[in-house]
């Protein structure tokens, strides 16, 4: 298999399914397109229709987004526990990955993923501080529920979805919630966490647009 990212300093969309494919071990290629052009970078549109990164190549089939790259592996690779085993966990842990897809725009936009940002507060909206807080919500519960040290006990697909958002909480010191420091130690201890941060940091290339 292969995986077709962007920007590892940058590029949140393609960090989710990379670092899924790391923590639990499923071998793929990968190919990094940067986007260090004004407009992005015309080989994203020739290596996939849709125009974005990430695209999980595996034989001759293709599939784009984040989370359904995430779904198809899970289902690909059932042994490996990219969901938890519980019918009722599954459906929240489902729920909540695809919050993190649909949801939290106000934080996406004026806090993009940025692995070479020291830390930094900055002025945030109301939008902003309405995201954090049911991030903070969500994360608490779910800890909660399951013991930690990952949403649902083992690192699953929403720990890949929510894992830019650590990122982004931390370098924008956007919260001081309990629950918030112990998932970010724990997201931040993995060795593929440390890879892809690292890798990122090393990156010559700065583009405005930060999110991708």
């Amino acid at each position: 298999m292969k995986l077709i990212i962007g920007n590892k300093k940058y590029s949140s969309w393609s960090f989710r399914p990379w670092i899924a494919m790391r923590v639990k071990g499923i071998a793929f290629e990968e190919e990094l397109i940067p986007f260090d052009f004004a407009a992005g970078n015309p080989a994203i549109r020739a290596a996939t229709p849709a125009g974005k990164v990430p695209v999980l190549v595996d034989g001759d089939l293709a599939v784009w987004e984040s989370l359904a790259i995430l779904e198809y592996l899970a289902e690909r690779f059932p042994e490996v526990g990219l969901l938890p085993e519980d019918i009722a966990a599954r459906a929240r842990a489902r729920s909540m990955a695809h919050e993190m897809h649909g949801g939290f725009g106000a934080l996406r936009s004026e806090c993009p993923m940025n692995m070479a940002r020291e830390v930094r507060p900055i002025a945030v909206s109301d939008g902003v501080r309405r995201d954090v807080a049911r991030i903070e919500q969500l994360w608490s519960e779910a800890l909660s529920a399951s013991g930690g040290p990952f949403l649902f006990g083992e690192f699953s697909n929403v720990d890949a979805m929510f894992a830019p958002v650590v990122n982004r909480l931390e370098i924008y010191a956007l919260s001081t919630h309990e629950a918030v420091a112990r998932y970010s130690a724990a997201m931040k201890a993995l060795p593929a966490w440390a890879e892809w941060a690292a890798a990122g940091r090393a990156e010559p290339w700065i583009v405005e647009q930060d999110e991708a």
